[in-house]
């Protein structure tokens, strides 16, 4: 079955309540989990089940996911046949928000005609899960439906499976671009002039999906619960990411690190509870993170208190500085900013 299938990535996804994490990249790229970033989790639940062509289609600030993916070696997708394609946005005018990632599909449909798969999975880049593909397209073909979409608990996860033959008359049927821009997948099929049947299937795993500032918060944290991490990091289905060699992480004999994901490559001098670190991060002595999310290569001065608080990359926060947020209001750093103490007095 893992043959018969094509991957399609919606990578043009932006919610205005993440602008703080999307500034500079898109919502597939934003880190998470300590090591991985958001489209890691779509495009390794396509690995694993079988998948060996997937499209990337993104809209803004791709920069960075181009450097993420680069040639897929990571995902074993740098292939002669097949492997990874990543298909820039080929329009650039005001109008550009309005477009769906149909529209994008539609105009590099020529991937689609070179292809030899029967169907195609088309799936967003902010969904957190650890699905098998192959399930959600036996279920498909036992029941004869025209399209199937994947839910939890009756909400839309983002993805769906169709026959590329289908999808292909549905990118046709639309000739009014200006319109037809403007919708969803489900929005076009309801004005596809066949009646089509649709099935749900209702995945009975961890998955969650992540729309604002508040989500990534919430299920960042969430993975500190082991139950949480067994599932979505399955030794038998391991998601992948962009290779990095760090030296192991240092704890100083006065470090205090009580239930905390810490990643390779930091030094630890501080008390951290409760937290995510990424890669290189550095706590000075004295300092106390709870609560927070820490991305790499951020500097941590001493003494400094942060809990409740959203770390980028490369922020430095100066010595004795404290930041307080909550679970409803997290407070948000951007990248590469420095906050010393007299900004926060």
């Amino acid at each position: 079955m893992s043959n018969e299938m094509l991957g399609l990535i919606d990578a043009t996804t932006s919610f205005g309540d993440l602008k703080e994490l999307t500034m500079m990249r898109s919502l597939a790229a934003v880190p998470f989990g300590g090591r991985y970033r958001l489209i890691d989790f779509a495009l390794s639940n396509m690995v694993n089940s079988g998948i060996q062509s997937v499209a990337i289609f993104p809209k803004y600030h791709y920069r960075s996911l181009m450097d993420h993916l680069g040639s897929g070696k990571d995902w074993d997708l740098n292939r002669k046949k097949d492997g990874l394609f990543f298909f820039p946005p080929p329009f650039n005018s005001q109008n550009d928000h309005l477009a769906s990632v149909l529209h994008y599909i539609k105009y590099h449909k020529d991937y689609l005609y070179r292809s030899t798969q029967e169907y195609a999975v088309i799936a967003g880049s902010n969904t957190i899960c650890n699905l098998d593909f192959n399930d959600v397209l036996n279920r498909h073909i036992e029941t004869g439906a025209d399209i199937t979409e994947v839910c939890k608990n009756g909400d839309p996860l983002d993805m769906y499976i169709l026959k590329k033959t289908l999808l292909l008359d549905i990118l046709d049927a639309h000739h009014d671009e200006s319109r037809y821009s403007r919708y969803g997948l489900c929005d076009v099929i309801e004005k596809f002039p066949q009646k089509l049947t649709g099935h749900s299937y209702e995945y009975d795993g961890y998955a969650v999906t992540i729309n604002s500032i508040t989500d990534y918060y919430r299920y960042s944290l969430e993975l500190l619960q082991p139950e949480i991490m067994e599932h979505l990091f399955s030794p038998k289905r391991p998601i992948y990411t962009k290779v990095k060699d760090e030296p192991p992480t240092r704890y100083s004999k006065n470090a205090i690190v009580k239930n905390a994901q810490i990643a390779n490559g930091c030094i630890i001098e501080g008390h951290i509870e409760n937290s995510i670190i990424f890669r290189g991060v550095k706590v000075g002595k004295d300092a106390v993170i709870k609560n927070s999310i820490i991305m790499q290569k951020s500097q941590i001065g001493e003494g400094a208190v942060l809990e409740g608080v959203i770390l980028d990359k490369d922020v430095t926060i100066n010595d004795q500085v404290k930041m307080y947020g909550t679970a409803e209001a997290p407070v948000v750093i951007q990248k590469g900013s420095v906050q010393g103490a007299l900004m926060n007095s």
